[in-house]
């Protein structure tokens, strides 16, 4: 067994033993040779022939790449050095780095790769949750060999099991041919390496550390059985099935009722059956029916994985099929939505945007003629844009549309709620009737108002789309519509603070999360109250009133007419209006019921001797079985919980693609570019803090950094609560170094993502479930 020494020491060890990579040549100087003589550094520098050859001057501290440790960026490398002056410059540079005075550590000097198609880190085991992955960051589209621990570069992540049954990606098999070995040679399990491949395919091997886990690893077996169950549930999934449409099927975090964005992609037990119960298992389907789609009641929408939620892409798919259609366009259309998402995967989280065509809009005659190039021809064209046209007709009618009924609903709910909360039940009745009333009564038309907000949203870009509306229109229009979360703005700085408690405060930022702490629970975490009543008479800004001209409500008329939209132009925009509102409306009641379950369960489980994080690992199920019978509640808690807990621990440990288009995908994939990586499985919540020189106001803040560069190291001794980065991969310094910290951080979130958090006071980073949440 070889044993770690520094990081030219190590090096040095490999040179004569490594089989599936080159080591390039090294000077090793510690600092007191170099302090003391000088000149003879610089005679191993002409017998090298290096006096006129670029050269890289790397740290090699004594405190670094330790089992403790591993100091990943705090002290400094510099290539591309060339020229005595410059060598002279960079060495003191790197020595100064150390900052310990300690003259026994090392500086390692080697000449510069040249031509570099592919460089990268990898990790033998994924440090944030122990699983049995190679973990692979690499760069494959420039020549930098800093690009993915600055985090700077065009970094791909490739995650791949140990034991898979097939072999990675090809570009990347000798990567991993090289991990076993050097596994093999040192005889752990838990690598750190970084590697760079030149054009004629030699690989190099520059460094190689200790990897610090601070989890436990993952069992192989255990794993590698979960995995093979997915994988053949998946294998078993890929044929034609009754009813449905479509030869093969995939799976999303993101499509349809996007699971990730509301319950995350590792949601305890009870956040992710109450969403499956409220809302996949049927309450979906049942929606979609009412509104003229296909019926699909029966059918789940939303399947687990090893705990991670997944919509299944072909029943979403065919529930936006109208039930007008025929069979043979019908097929026609679901193997060209699911050819779509195959060939681009970036659009699994915009599907109706992108892919599907779900309702009629101004625009559909210009936008489905690219159906033409998947061969469907004028005739198919007409009959899709038709029946759209007549679902659509259906719903946005404001006499006897459907949005109206589903207002009803939802005043009824209303009513139904305090009858039961006033009622004599027991808890348990009082939370099964709370959750049945708030499917039938708040998720449901909440299912359809959201529907009509879809369309009505869809209509308007249309009208921007054909030129009638302009862009600012379009704002103005939403920027007018009193919502819920536009009043309740108002209401913050108008009403007394415990009125407005009273009126908002069943909200909370993970609405199906029971750890997620209610506005009337923790005030003064969500809200700055001497802030809220100095802006108290502060002057509001006026919005943009929107207003048709002439010119353009004829034109919509004209339009109204030529589709034959059974709708006049002012009711449609009134139905633009109350779908949205209602949309919002629909979610501030049902979460209602739900924040109120979510409540009387914890007294339950308190009640039984459990805390609320043991409440979060049960199933909703124990409910309706105690409901149901007399079985003993306590045993009923206590059995789900325990079975919860032991299978959340799993899920935590097992990473799956967000987008799972063949079954092997399973065994190794690629992020998705606009995937995060969560380092460690901690939760942090705090105001946002964007980065800049001053080091003031930092603690207790989620810090917003550009990139995960090393230079950001300093952040750690402010006492952040947690930070988030603009770029960086999984194995980029400052993930090295959150890791080994135990600072939850969001590395890479894109800048789309960082632009929205730079704007909003107050965040919750949340690891272990892989989501942001927006506090305010």
């Amino acid at each position: 067994m070889l044993k770690f020494g520094t990081k030219s020491e190590t090096l040095k060890l490999l040179e004569d033993r490594l089989v599936g990579a080159k080591i390039l040549p090294q000077i090793m100087v510690t600092v007191k040779e170099w302090n003391e003589n000088v000149s003879e550094v610089f005679q191993k520098l002409a017998l090298k022939g290096w006096m006129d050859t670029q050269l890289i001057i790397r740290s090699s501290a004594l405190l670094e790449d330790s089992e403790q440790a591993s100091c990943a960026g705090k002290y400094l490398s510099i290539p591309h050095v060339i020229g005595i002056d410059s060598f002279t410059e960079a060495v003191n540079k790197v020595i100064q780095s150390y900052s310990n005075g300690d003259d026994r550590d090392q500086i390692l000097i080697q000449p510069m790769l040249e031509h570099v198609k592919l460089s990268g880190v990898a990790f033998s085991v994924n440090p944030n949750n122990g699983g049995n992955y190679f973990v692979i960051n690499y760069d494959d589209t420039t020549t930098s060999l800093s690009s993915v621990t600055s985090g700077q570069g065009n970094i791909k992540t490739y995650y791949y099991f140990k034991q898979a049954p097939v072999p990675a990606l090809e570009i990347l098999r000798p990567i991993v041919r090289l991990i076993v070995e050097l596994e093999e040679l040192f005889e752990t399990e838990k690598l750190d390496i970084e590697f760079a491949v030149d054009e004629a395919g030699c690989i190099f091997l520059l460094q190689v550390r200790p990897l610090i886990v601070n989890v436990n690893v993952a069992n192989k077996y255990k794993q590698h059985t979960a995995i093979h169950n997915i994988y053949m549930k998946i294998k078993q999934a890929q044929v034609n099935k009754p009813y449905l449409y479509g030869n093969k099927t995939m799976y999303g975090v993101m499509p349809d009722w996007n699971p990730a964005e509301i319950i995350g992609i590792k949601p305890r037990p009870l956040a992710l059956s109450l969403y499956k119960e409220l809302v996949t298992d049927n309450i979906w389907a049942y929606q979609r029916d009412n509104y003229g789609y296909k019926n699909l009641r029966s059918f789940p929408l939303l399947l687990s994985f090893a705990g991670t939620p997944y919509i299944d892409v072909r029943v979403s798919f065919n529930s936006f099929l109208s039930k007008e259609f025929d069979e043979e366009l019908s097929q026609k259309l679901i193997h060209y939505y699911l050819y779509q998402l195959a060939q681009k995967p970036e659009n699994h989280d915009k599907v109706e945007f992108e892919i599907i065509f779900s309702c009629f809009t101004f625009d559909i005659y210009d936008r489905i003629q690219k159906l033409k190039q998947y061969d469907f021809d004028a005739d198919e064209l007409d009959m899709i844009c038709e029946n759209l046209k007549r679902l659509t007709n259906q719903i946005i009618s404001m006499d006897d549309g459907l949005l109206l009924n589903d207002y009803k609903k939802i005043s009824e709910l209303k009513q139904r709620r305090e009858n039961i909360l006033n009622s004599q039940m027991d808890k348990i009745s009082k939370i099964y009737w709370l959750l049945e009333d708030c499917k039938r009564y708040g998720t449901l038309p909440f299912a359809g108002l959201a529907r009509g907000a879809f369309i009505a949203v869809q209509m308007l870009r249309s009208l921007v789309a054909v030129g009638i509306l302009s862009t600012s229109d379009y704002q103005n229009f939403m920027s007018g519509l009193e919502t819920v979360n536009s009043q309740m703005n108002e209401d913050l700085y108008t009403l007394p603070f415990e009125d407005f408690l009273q009126k908002y405060g069943h909200l909370r930022p993970g609405t199906y999360d029971i750890l997620s702490r209610r506005y009337d629970e923790a005030p003064e975490q969500y809200f700055n109250v001497e802030d809220i009543a100095k802006k108290r008479n502060r002057t509001r800004s006026k919005k943009k009133p929107f207003m048709l001209c002439l010119t353009q409500l004829n034109q919509i008329d004209t339009l109204l007419l030529q589709f034959g939209l059974h709708i006049q132009v002012l009711p449609l925009f009134d139905f633009f209006k109350a779908a949205i509102e209602g949309r919002e409306l629909a979610k501030f009641e049902f979460t209602k019921n739900l924040s109120i379950a979510l409540q009387l369960i914890g007294e339950l489980t308190e009640e039984n001797d459990l805390s609320i994080e043991d409440a979060s690992y049960i199933n909703i199920n124990v409910i309706k079985q105690a409901y149901e019978s007399d079985h003993n509640i306590r045993t009923l808690l206590n059995k789900s919980m325990v079975e919860g807990k032991q299978q959340y621990a799993e899920t935590l440990q097992i990473n799956l693609p967000m987008l799972i288009v063949e079954p092997e995908n399973v065994w190794g994939f690629h992020l998705q570019r606009v995937e995060p990586n969560y380092i460690t499985l901690k939760k942090a919540m705090g105001r946002v803090v964007v980065l800049t020189n001053s080091h003031n106001k930092l603690k207790g803040s989620i810090l917003l950094i550009p990139s995960a560069d090393p230079g950001f190291d300093w952040i750690f001794s402010q006492e952040i609560a947690g930070f988030i980065t603009m770029y960086g991969g999984a194995n980029s310094h400052m993930a090295i170094r959150a890791n080994e910290m135990l600072v939850p951080a969001v590395i890479g979130v894109g800048d789309y993502l960082y632009n929205q958090f730079e704007k909003v006071e107050c965040l919750e980073i949340n690891c272990a479930v892989q989501k942001v949440r927006i506090i305010r």
